[in-house]
């Protein structure tokens, strides 16, 4: 999401927080190219099924013991029609906000188009993503968002969320504190387009919202 013009950051990785990069000739990009960008010429190591990682290496306590804490427990029974990873919730979160301000992803998505999100500009803000892990493990989760402004792209951001078991409880994944960007340059409306993709390049979720920058809460 967008952030103080000139603040003099340089791009970073350091899982699992967030790379932060800038971009204001680029168009909108398929996923495909938006996870290209984002760890160029990675290749993920090939994947294997629960059963596979159960039996993998029994008389190796260290590696039970990873099995034990990853894995957790398993649910006794899924629902086959259920997708692997469900993403439910997006939520942005500001100490100095009235209130959380979530985004509910399961339902229709094409309706958060039309809901905007006030961001007061200045503010010290986390985004904290909920997601179920319903089958299998899934390795290198990831979450990027693409602001545009205008038809433009005026920002990028990938979040590296991790791996993960099937699990009959959520998982969140809160980011690291931002600082949301002032002055009457950024103030106004922008689309972010979000993504939550992994290793595989499997495309879990992605869907359109907005975002006005403000000089208060209210637009």
């Amino acid at each position: 999401m967008p952030r103080n013009p000139g603040d003099g950051r340089t791009p970073t990785w350091h899982p699992p927080c967030s790379v932060l990069l800038t971009d204001k000739e680029g168009g909108q990009l398929p996923p495909d190219e938006v996870l290209d960008e984002a760890v160029p010429g990675y290749r993920a190591p090939g994947t294997k099924s629960l059963l596979e990682i159960q039996q993998l290496d029994p008389d190796d306590e260290s590696l039970a013991k990873y099995k034990r804490v990853l894995l957790g427990s398993l649910p006794l029974a899924v629902d086959p029609s259920l997708p692997n990873v469900q993403v439910t919730r997006l939520t942005l979160m500001s100490e100095q906000a009235p209130g959380p301000m979530t985004m509910d992803l399961t339902g229709e998505l094409a309706a958060l188009k039309n809901q905007v999100f006030v961001l007061k500009e200045g503010v010290d803000y986390k985004v904290k993503i909920t997601f179920k892990v319903n089958k299998e493990i899934v390795s290198g989760l990831k979450c990027l968002h693409h602001t545009y402004r205008r038809g433009l792209r005026v920002d990028k951001a990938v979040y590296m969320v991790g791996s993960y078991g099937p699990s009959t409880q959520e998982y969140e994944f809160v980011t690291p504190v931002e600082e949301a960007p002032r002055g009457a340059l950024v103030r106004g409306a922008y689309v972010v387009t979000s993504f939550f993709t992994d290793d595989d390049r499997a495309d879990h979720l992605s869907w359109e919202w907005g975002l006005r920058i403000c000089q208060d809460w209210k637009s």
